[in-house]
């Protein structure tokens, strides 16, 4: 009963739903909503303040390239074998142009790109690459990304 009302406040008061249509928008929110966990908290700026809830996102499986190269074949004329000869190429040539300082932009998906941290110096003379501490991939997510974290559904888990 709760997925039912927690179904019925994420589709409001949708009076144009055909009940073909709302049997389609219901399955969407059930089997492609992201479950989430209540976590209890401190506030990191004040410790004194008392904990509050908040939600953490629960991670439901992966999917690995081996199924990404099947699951592309399926959806077009290239074999399982080329999709994942692809993909495997696609990963070694986002690596070596990282490598080399590019930025790889891979159209609505997003761009990556190799982020630094240093340490300070007192004067631009003084830092070198020494400083450097820290090297980390930086994501920046595309026109689909962003759609897709516009339109997510969320539901609880059980506890």
């Amino acid at each position: 009963m709760k997925i039912i009302s927690n179904f019925v406040r994420h589709i409001g008061t949708d009076i144009q739903c055909t009940t073909q249509n709302l049997i389609y928008k219901f399955l969407i929110f059930f089997f492609m909503s992201i479950l989430f966990r209540v976590l209890q908290r401190r506030n990191p700026q004040d410790i004194t303040l008392p904990e509050k809830f908040y939600a953490a996102a629960i991670g439901d499986g992966s999917v690995d390239m081996e199924t990404l190269a099947e699951q592309i074949a399926y959806q077009c004329t290239i074999t399982q074998p080329d999709c994942y000869a692809v993909l495997m190429a696609l990963e070694r040539n986002i690596v070596d142009a990282l490598k080399q300082g590019r930025i790889v932009k891979l159209g609505h998906l997003g761009n990556f790109q190799v982020g630094i941290s240093s340490q300070g110096r007192d004067t631009a003379e003084e830092l070198d690459a020494s400083a450097i501490t820290k090297a980390r991939i930086l994501f920046r997510p595309g026109k689909s990304f962003r759609q897709l974290l516009k339109n997510l559904s969320f539901r609880k888990a059980r506890s």
